[in-house]
């Protein structure tokens, strides 16, 4: 796999690829549950092993100390594992992909603490959870078993992606720890509420496609550019205010709230759309958008990609 190709789009594409994005999304939804159906509740133990890593493992960097080398990336996806303790003893490891395998434990990951970059999607995981990893920007857990959001406080984490799981409550983002997450996506869960998305410094939240009936406790976000409500149950548009004075994006569309004409809106109506983001046909945005892409920086060292310097480019959603 290269850095930049063969990766998954994590931002839906707006209005002209918003079809594709559809389909796409169905097919990948479609491609994790026929590979559930056919391992339903009990696999072969597959633990990885010294020649998967032989096989998988690949850029050559300088390590942390900056007097030796090793390999800092991992790709051993589709290969039905297990078990990845073995990963233990690779502390070097800085981009780590074990997607579309079986594993329901990642705690051997809590030994990477030079981690930038995790995809982890396709497997059986019920949580997201990890210890404090220091450097880690990217983390992917999309399709998974998911229930929760607790257990997620790395500091330098900017895209966390938990896309198609089973959460039914945000709780444990803590903003505090999470000062420097700017893109949640959280498309095809079964949220009922936006509660507990308290994230000042977030920018890009996607909700599509839950059981969401309103939007609650996003008032503060003032940096939100971007907010996909899409094929909700959303019947009003009540939960906006003047502080989401950045919001430029908003989706609505499949929603009871289609037929919503912010110009039409009566006076002295509580509902409130902030300025910056105008609707047509439930859906808004911008033609001239924000084009520069989002990077994994290594803070370890410094190089184009595929140098002996680590640099990922990444584009937002990569995972």
């Amino acid at each position: 796999m290269s850095d930049e190709d063969d990766l998954e789009d994590f931002e839906p594409d707006h209005d002209d690829f918003e079809k594709e994005e559809d389909e796409k999304e169905t097919e990948e939804g479609e491609d994790y549950r026929k590979e559930g159906e056919e391992f339903p509740e009990e696999w072969l133990p597959t633990p990885l092993t010294e020649d998967m890593m032989k096989e998988g493992l690949s850029l050559l960097c300088k390590t942390g100390s900056g007097l030796a080398h090793a390999y800092v990336k991992l790709e051993v996806k589709e290969r039905d594992l297990t078990d990845i303790y073995l990963l233990r003893s690779y502390i070097h490891l800085r981009y780590v992909d074990v997607s579309e395998n079986h594993l329901t434990d990642l705690s051997p990951l809590n030994y990477l603490t030079h981690l930038l970059w995790l995809k982890a999607d396709g497997n059986r995981l019920r949580s997201a959870q990890l210890n404090e990893l220091p450097y880690l920007q990217i983390a992917s857990f999309a399709y998974n078993q998911i229930t929760d959001t607790e257990g997620i406080s790395h500091p330098r984490l900017e895209t966390l992606n938990l896309k198609g799981n089973r959460i039914h409550m945000v709780t444990g983002l803590d903003p505090q720890k999470l000062i420097s997450l700017h893109t949640v996506e959280l498309r095809g869960n079964q949220l009922e509420s936006t509660v507990g998305i308290n994230l000042p410094k977030l920018k890009n939240l996607y909700l599509a496609q839950n059981l969401l009936k309103k939007v609650e406790g996003l008032e503060d976000l003032s940096n939100l550019t971007t907010l996909h409500l899409r094929d909700n149950q959303i019947d009003t548009l009540s939960g906006f205010s003047r502080e989401m004075k950045s919001l430029q994006y908003l989706n609505l569309r499949r929603s009871k709230t289609l037929a919503f004409r912010p110009d039409r809106t009566p006076r002295g109506a509580t509902t409130f759309i902030p300025p910056r983001a105008r609707t047509e046909d439930a859906s808004f945005c911008p033609k001239a958008g924000n084009s520069s892409q989002p990077e994994a920086q290594d803070p370890l060292c410094a190089g184009p990609l595929g140098s002996v310097g680590c640099r990922v480019g990444c584009r937002v959603g990569c995972l």
